[in-house]
């Protein structure tokens, strides 16, 4: 089957390009948070290590980690959605010709924003300000009304709310939802797909 001839990509308006400077800008400091992230995870793995050789073992740095590697796993997955490097399965798309695959992709991308949207819905449900600020911010009066125990709950060694270390899914949710968009927008050819070089330092022969 003859390729059909590249359709060529509109010249972004205002308000595409302005979604796709969000998304980078974003994604660059995603990038400085996961190069924080793992320096503090690796302090935290020696740190661990130092105090259980030496006989003073704090229990405080397990916990510590398991909650770095959630927030470390969450923004590089948000990372990855707009580098495209998120799983995909290829063997249908491969092999349909070139308008069916695009719609494929298309599909797929639309797939991703709408998972995030509702992601983000759910959170906004769960963590539910309204409701708690109907409340008067106060937590137990909270928890007595709408059983929901989330802003009462502290770590078990911590002591620290659970509920500031859970923001990291409303906030993710919110995060890929604006780099599904960016992508979805250049899928649709509104704009120039854009590369990302900072992440390709390493690997110079990667397509983004």
């Amino acid at each position: 089957m003859a390729e059909l001839p590249p359709v060529p990509t509109r010249v972004p308006g205002p308000l595409v390009r302005a979604v796709l400077d969000a998304s980078d800008a974003l994604l660059r400091l995603e990038r400085r948070l996961l190069v924080l992230s793992m320096g503090l995870l690796v302090a935290l793995i020696l740190l661990n290590v130092v105090t259980r050789y030496s006989g003073m073992p704090l229990y405080w740095v397990d916990e510590a980690s398991v909650y770095a590697v959630v927030w470390l796993t969450f923004i590089g997955a948000s990372a990855m959605t707009r580098l495209r490097l998120d799983f995909a399965v290829s063997l249908l798309t491969d092999q349909l010709g070139p308008r069916a695959a695009h719609a494929a992709k298309l599909a797929a991308s639309a797939g991703v924003l709408c998972f995030a949207l509702a992601l983000l819905a759910m959170c906004w449900l769960w963590m539910d300000p309204v409701g708690l600020a109907r409340a008067g911010f106060d937590a137990k009066e909270y928890a007595a009304e709408s059983f929901n125990f989330l802003y009462t709950e502290r770590t078990q060694t911590l002591e620290w709310p659970v509920w500031v270390l859970q923001l990291i899914m409303p906030i993710f949710a919110l995060c890929m939802s604006l780099h599904a968009l960016a992508n979805l927008l250049e899928d649709a050819r509104l704009a120039p797909r854009r590369a990302h070089p900072a992440f390709q330092a390493d690997n110079p022969d990667a397509v983004n």
